[in-house]
């Protein structure tokens, strides 16, 4: 009997312990978020991307009862920022939203990289997406992407850009070397503002520069406007030709709003994130709001991120070591 008893004992509290252990795992994965959520943009605030992530950690704050605070802290083009979230706890209450061509085409670039994108980060959403304009001054006697190709090949140009690594940098030496264009000499910038002053006033003559930021000088004929770098024309210039249906039909250049979290952070917590985030961001309001800043918001999950980053990686690589887009 007292056998018998003592049997029953022990398996009530080996039952009970189960049930512990079960309840206290479930506990752990629903308890995120347990504190405030931080989403570092590595670059300066006003920008597309910043707008885009303000947008949706208002709506992701409400949704996950938590406030979730946007920081910038721009530099290395992208690199100091990514370091920061990289070097934080993974647990997902820190995270990175930055462009895609910081994780594919700063290793391929930057002679000492702070991390590695493909091994220290971690995938939560492709938020959005943007083009670049090509774009040149009136006085280039020239009237179309065509005109300005020729033109390019036989006179000596230089072209602007906003900073080593930005989208028009890498955008314009990827139209080089898809069109077969000699090598170009850049002048940088700091930001996109004194570059298209500089471009209005004729001090420099080309660049590819972000759709939203010329669409209205196209307009108005201080700058002509040859092509867009998306597949697919601009709804803020439905007139404005894409280079692929210009005779490079493999071009194709945006720049992507990525969500990521620091390597390690649990499955559980990334679906979270992504599930909210894209309930945060993908919506009716906010698609309008943004399209008029040349901004198409997608809301693609972490799998399909990933490889899109991985694609974007293996293609820089061989444009970077083609141009030699070296960065001390």
């Amino acid at each position: 009997m007292t056998s018998s008893i003592t049997k029953r004992i022990v398996l009530a509290i080996a039952a009970g312990a189960c049930t512990l252990a079960v309840s206290g795992a479930g506990a752990s994965a629903q308890s995120f978020p347990t504190q405030p959520l931080r989403i570092v943009v590595p670059l300066a605030p006003g920008g597309p991307i910043d707008l885009v992530t303000r947008a949706m950690a208002e709506h992701l704050s409400a949704a996950l009862k938590q406030p979730v605070v946007v920081e910038n802290r721009p530099g290395a083009a992208g690199n100091i920022g990514a370091e920061a979230v990289v070097k934080s706890a993974p647990d997902g209450h820190t995270l990175l939203a930055t462009l895609g061509t910081s994780l594919s085409v700063n290793p391929h670039v930057y002679a000492k990289m702070p991390i590695d994108p493909l091994r220290d980060l971690k995938p939560v959403l492709n938020m959005a997406s943007t083009s670049q304009m090509l774009v040149v001054h009136p006085s280039v006697p020239v009237n179309s992407l065509a005109e300005f190709i020729a033109f390019a090949k036989k006179e000596p140009i230089s072209y602007a850009h906003a900073g080593h690594g930005s989208p028009g940098h890498l955008a314009m030496e990827y139209f080089r070397l898809e069109t077969g264009l000699p090598v170009m000499a850049p002048v940088p910038y700091r930001g996109n503002a004194p570059l298209v002053t500089d471009l209005i006033g004729g001090q420099v003559k080309v660049g590819f520069v972000a759709t939203a930021g010329v669409v209205q000088h196209v307009r108005t004929g201080r700058l002509k406007g040859f092509a867009v770098s998306s597949k697919e024309r601009s709804g803020l210039a439905p007139d404005i030709p894409t280079v692929a249906e210009s005779g490079y039909p493999d071009f194709n250049f945006l720049t992507y709003f990525i969500l990521l979290a620091p390597s390690g952070t649990p499955e559980e917590t990334l679906a979270t994130l992504e599930r909210e985030a894209r309930k945060a961001l993908v919506t009716d309001d906010l698609r309008k709001k943004f399209a008029q800043q040349d901004v198409t918001i997608l809301g693609t999950g972490a799998k399909e991120t990933a490889a899109l980053i991985k694609s974007e990686y293996d293609l820089w690589k061989n444009v970077a070591k083609d141009a030699n887009m070296k960065i001390d």
